[in-house]
């Protein structure tokens, strides 16, 4: 039985003081999953030229963030590292054709701590992370996800933590208790019906297909996640949508599962 894999908007840092919505739904996704050997976290928030993987034996909580509470600083998520996985993910890579570097030196952000606090709060699974390459686009990285699938077999759950939606600017602009704009919906629909329909192709050339791509990801690094995600699926046929939560009137919470 294959891992399923996952992609999830990680959203602000402080989910874990304040998990409402997003929280819970995290421990439903993880709840009935079965306990994975190890994980694998591509975030958005590690970006390399080439794909580099930690092989850190114990890897530091990185808070990579500025400007939030004092309590936010002091949680850990003391996991422990998979230097074996690790290993192994060079080598599919390197099977593929895609160059891969290792760093000895790789924490966990808060794209991958987050999350995990919520969803294994125990810590006790051994996590790596695999960086993302801004300079390529989402068909390389549905390649580099295609190049992982084996470690599903292996019992590796393989996770994208990134952001359906990822305009920054355009959240301190939106007045509370606005109305979602349609820019949002509209975008969010259009992946959700592609997704759904596993039209690869027009995901991938989503920038110009999809409606308000730009605006709600002037740069794609949030979403790049998604795509590795979905290389790393069997099939999108059995893709599932979940916590369609909203958060700051335009960061929506998206969850995908792929079985």
């Amino acid at each position: 039985m294959k891992t399923p894999v996952l992609f999830v908007s990680h959203g602000a840092p402080t989910l874990p003081l304040e998990p409402g919505e997003t929280g819970v739904a995290w421990q439903k996704i993880a709840k009935p999953l079965p306990i994975p050997t190890a994980i694998l976290v591509i975030s958005a928030h590690w970006e390399t030229d080439i794909p580099t993987v930690s092989s850190v034996v114990q890897p530091e909580t990185i808070h990579d963030f500025s400007g939030f509470p004092k309590a936010l600083y002091e949680l850990q998520y003391p996991a422990p590292g998979a230097p074996e996985l690790a290993q192994t993910v060079a080598e599919l890579l390197r099977q593929a054709g895609i160059p891969v570097q290792f760093s000895n030196t790789r924490g966990l952000d808060h794209g991958a701590w987050v999350p995990l606090s919520l969803m294994y709060p125990d810590a006790n699974i051994p996590v790596t992370q695999l960086s993302l390459q801004p300079n390529k686009n989402p068909a390389w990285h549905i390649a580099l996800g295609h190049a992982l699938q084996p470690l599903r077999e292996q019992g590796v759950l393989i996770i994208g933590s990134g952001s359906i939606t990822h305009n920054l600017r355009a959240i301190f602009q939106h007045r509370q208790g606005e109305a979602v704009p349609v820019w949002v919906t509209e975008f969010c629909d259009w992946m959700a019906e592609k997704i759904q329909a596993g039209d690869v192709e027009s995901l991938s050339n989503y920038r110009s297909l999809a409606p308000h791509a730009v605006q709600n990801h002037p740069t794609d690094e949030h979403l790049l996640p998604l795509f590795v995600a979905l290389g790393a699926a069997s099939g999108l046929d059995t893709a599932q949508r979940l916590n369609q939560v909203m958060t700051y009137g335009i960061l929506a919470m998206d969850a995908w599962v792929f079985e």
